[in-house]
């Protein structure tokens, strides 16, 4: 089955707001780029991925992901990380995508082994939720458009009740360094803690602050 990967990528310098008490403006777009680094680091290690879709309309993502080898989908609207994804999985199902894994790229700790316990899941959705609970850090969808994505606050309950509705199989699956994300000072906290930060974002971290 060809499984391709959507990374929907803000343009760094729109990138995590909320860090703002944490980083500064400048290297905030630094840490954004270090952490889109890693997880396209992970994606490429993990086996049972066959090519990942970057959807972007920031130029230093753009290049990152093809210098990964990943294929970019030009987001001139930016109008969020729903309308990202779906623009991926036109391209997904154009290419003749049989699933996809839609994932964030604020998610450095990502292990490729877990990705790849994910994708031996056998339903058709699968919602991986955040570390909160409530919100979604990835969906894997067979077929590509098997349910439409609603990413944002309380999401989980809106792909679950999507997933009922479309009648496939679905389950709920906690991907523990797919779960943490860096959306606020206490998530990045959080990364910090677990020991699993990956190595563009360490190296950035260290930077701002040396341990």
């Amino acid at each position: 089955m060809t499984t391709l990967a959507i990374l929907p990528v803000k343009g760094f310098g729109r990138a995590k707001q909320r860090l703002r008490e944490r980083v500064p403006d400048g290297p905030r777009a630094g840490l954004a780029e270090a952490m889109v680094r890693d997880v396209l680091r992970a994606l490429a290690a993990c086996d049972g991925l066959h090519g990942v879709i970057v959807v972007t309309a920031e130029p230093v993502a753009a290049a990152v992901a093809r210098e990964a080898g990943g294929e970019v989908v030009h987001d001139p609207a930016e109008s969020g990380q729903s309308d990202a994804v779906a623009l991926g999985v036109r391209r997904a199902r154009a290419r003749g995508a049989a699933r996809v894994l839609a994932v964030p790229g604020d998610c450095p700790a990502l292990d490729p082994a877990e990705l790849d316990e994910l994708l031996a899941s056998p339903e058709e959705v699968v919602i991986v939720p955040d570390r909160h609970g409530t919100g979604t850090n990835a969906l894997l969808l067979s077929p590509p458009d098997a349910i439409a994505p609603s990413f944002g606050p309380d999401s989980r309950a809106r792909h679950e009740a999507a997933a009922r509705a479309s009648g496939r199989p679905w389950a709920v699956r906690t991907v523990a360094t797919l779960g943490m994300d860096a959306d606020t000072p206490d998530d990045l906290a959080a990364l910090e803690a677990s020991g699993r930060l990956g190595p563009r974002t360490l190296e950035t971290l260290d930077r701002l602050a040396p341990r």
